[in-house]
């Protein structure tokens, strides 16, 4: 065969080809008709769901995945046109565009490794982001704070009964339904439809985390061998996914609707379920846009997450570094290529259009995880080649922000300089308004105007008791003697909680309950338990501010979690028979009585009222950091009643918690209620929240 197509003859034995077998190739689908040039580019969708469905309008799957899972059936031939895929497909853009868990898992909540043929973990517009981590599911900047080994998790050398995983899939499509339900998420079209994009970012990130958090819980009941990674993050996300529940469908370029600049998120995952970034690895996210007769990727968005040399001096400028091959975990190093998210760098360098940015910084109070800051809209200014010091060549991006933009990243900066004292807070009145009190300084500042201080006031860290509440039952203190431990069933501690620490090792609240049992004087653990998550004081860097219109104000230098404790209501307990008065003459009251808005339902068993004793407390003479909390009729900040029984003697406290992530330098602020009717009509003070869900007026 000489002369036949099997011939060596003509062949360079001698050189090495790279060749990609068939089944690592991602299928990638044309942009549909009619989109226009990126001078004007129209949204186009991305999709973030499971291979086997639900499909949202205009995609279809794809072979193997054109059947059931229970039901297998004969790939279909390839017909001209369709490259095999089943009947023509209209997706402009490869089917799932991020990195997670399949539905399925192993029973003891480890995702299944990914399959490269049928194109799970491909990214939209990207690759792994240097790591070589494609069939684990897992990304070294994730928000993990266990603390654990990342990546794939250790066989715990037992195979699980086909019963146990069968009965936590129904545990976590009970969970998910439920949260669906308590968020109006069910139908997500009609509520996108009802309340816009804007608050859709808001419930979808609200549902993850509720979510998120409930998982933690039940991840922690489970027994599981030691380095074994619970991502319960994936889980919810995959959870929601599978399901369509996601904020903004239609990858764009520019801002995202619901996200401001200067937001922060802890997962990765919560940058797909909005829409700010489709791949959960990838640190370019692209989409292709047609410029006359031919399509072209631009870049829409990239993660500067630390795996690159991403740094500079200046705030405003980013030295970003490509894609490729060059920090394989395998020892291997590997040039980068003029492909996929580098290419969409360089299409976006000569067409001008803006790129999302999003800086990853390390959590320093936790050690092990990143938090991602939406730092805005950048512009490519140029681009080169150089040698890394392994000697691999890899392309260089300078990205440079567009001016008149919030603040984001270059706070962050600036905040750090102020704890490390090489830059002095503006406009500081006293470094320290507790006196020392607090193990954390507050500061009180005032850059708006030549006010000196709030009145006087007597600074307590506690609630002031003249006597405790009285029930007929008497409690039975723990004896944990290194701490209350989640799946304790012994503990009369979790008991009290339904069985649950309510509290993450972290100290995150991890659900909403009408009243928490937290341990009292006659449990025998240690003040470092858990379950006093809201007895140690306060441990964020707090400032008590003047505001342009509202007085004093209250805010951190720290970011907080969704669910992390702020401090609790301290000063002097007013007798209901005084209420009256009090609330009449008394501009720093707390009442517990009063109409509030739930954040979400509660998850008790015994469907207890939220506060099971009537408090009234004044922080006129005596007080600590919240009574300098604004009113806000949307609020980032909700109360929650915390119980603590030694004997017959009941202690309640009053707890703060964030609702949502909360970057630094924003306002705290909480929903100060409604006085009931029947108590009376009470004096209206004018609202000046600025929502836009503002009632006009509080109490």
């Amino acid at each position: 065969m000489e002369n036949g197509v099997g011939s060596n003859a003509g062949i360079d034995k001698s050189k090495v080809l790279e060749v990609k077998p068939l089944r690592c190739l991602v299928p990638v689908f044309p942009n549909p008709p009619g989109m226009s040039s990126v001078t004007t580019p129209h949204p186009t969708p991305f999709v973030c769901v499971s291979p086997a469905g639900p499909f949202p309008a205009g995609v279809q799957p794809f072979y193997p995945f054109l059947a059931k899972n229970d039901a297998p059936q004969a790939a279909p031939a390839p017909q001209a046109g369709n490259f095999g895929f089943g009947s023509s497909i209209p997706a402009p853009v490869p089917l799932n565009s991020f990195r997670t868990p399949t539905p399925k898992s192993n029973g003891r909540g480890r995702p299944r490794k990914y399959n490269k043929s049928s194109g799970l973990g491909s990214a939209a517009g990207g690759e792994d982001d240097g790591f070589s981590e494609s069939q684990s599911g897992f990304h070294p900047d994730d928000g993990d704070t266990s603390g654990k080994r990342r990546g794939r998790p250790k066989k715990t050398g037992r195979r699980e009964a086909s019963g146990e995983e069968n009965h936590e899939d129904v545990v976590h499509e009970t969970v998910v339904n439920a949260i669906l339900t308590s968020f109006k998420l069910h139908g997500i079209e009609e509520l996108r439809r009802n309340i816009g994009d804007v608050e859709t970012s808001t419930v979808v990130l609200r549902a993850f985390d509720a979510l998120r958090r409930r998982l933690t819980q039940l991840d922690e009941l489970k027994d599981t061998a030691p380095g074994t990674a619970k991502r319960p993050d994936l889980k919810a996300a995959n959870l929601l996914m599978t399901k369509g529940i996601r904020a903004n469908a239609m990858k764009r370029i520019g801002h995202v609707p619901g996200i401001e600049i200067g937001d922060i998120f802890f997962f990765r995952m919560e940058l797909c379920i909005v829409g700010l970034h489709a791949p959960s690895m990838a640190g370019i996210d692209y989409m292709s846009v047609k410029v006359t007769m031919d399509e072209e990727p631009l870049a829409v968005s990239i993660v500067s997450s630390g795996g690159y040399d991403d740094n500079g001096d200046d705030s405003d400028i980013l030295i970003y570094s490509g894609q490729g091959g060059v920090q394989r975990r395998d020892g291997q190093m590997f040039d980068q290529k003029l492909e996929r998210g580098n290419l969409a760098l360089e299409k976006s360098l000569h067409r001008g259009n803006d790129v999302r940015v999003v800086r990853g910084i390390k959590d320093l109070a936790h050690g092990t995880g990143k938090i991602y800051v939406y730092d805005g809209l950048y512009k490519i200014q140029e681009s080169w080649i150089e040698k890394n010091k392994s000697g691999c060549t890899v392309f260089k991006y300078k990205l440079v922000r567009i001016p008149g933009q919030p603040e984001a990243f270059s706070l962050w900066k600036s905040i750090q300089q102020w704890k490390d004292g090489t830059t002095a807070r503006a406009g500081i009145i006293i470094p320290d308004l507790t006196s020392g009190a607090e193990s954390l300084p507050v500061a009180l500042v005032n850059d708006v105007d030549n006010e000196k201080g709030p009145a006087h006031f007597t600074y307590v860290r506690h609630l002031r008791y003249l006597q405790p509440f009285s029930v007929p039952d008497a409690s039975v203190g723990c004896h944990c003697l290194n701490g209350c431990q989640a799946g304790d069933t012994h503990c009369p501690c979790n008991q009290k909680n339904d069985g649950f620490l309510p509290y993450s090792s972290i100290g995150v609240l991890l659900s909403s309950k009408s009243v928490i049992h937290e341990c009292a004087q006659s449990c025998s653990c240690p003040i470092t338990c858990r379950n006093r998550i809201s007895q140690v004081g306060i441990r964020l860097r707090l400032e008590v501010f003047k505001t342009k219109s509202r007085g004093w104000g209250l805010r951190s230098w720290d970011p907080i979690r969704a669910g992390g404790f702020i401090c609790e209501y301290a000063g002097d307990i007013i007798k209901p028979t005084d209420a009256g008065f009090a609330n009449e003459s008394d501009e720093y009251i707390f009442d517990s009585t009063r109409n509030f808005e739930p954040i979400e339902p509660v998850q008790d068993s015994n469907g207890a009222e939220k506060s099971p004793f009537p408090l009234i407390i004044s922080a006129k003479d005596n007080g600590n950091v919240s009574r300098f909390m604004n009113h806000s009729c949307s609020p980032n900040v909700y109360w929650q009643p915390v119980l603590r029984q030694s004997n017959n003697d009941v202690f309640l406290h009053i707890a703060f918690f964030a609702i949502q992530h909360i970057p630094p330098m924003q306002e705290l602020v909480y929903d100060y209620g409604i006085v009931p009717p029947e108590k009376g009509r009470k004096a209206k003070k004018k609202c000046l929240c600025g929502s836009s869900k503002c009632r006009g007026f509080f109490h």
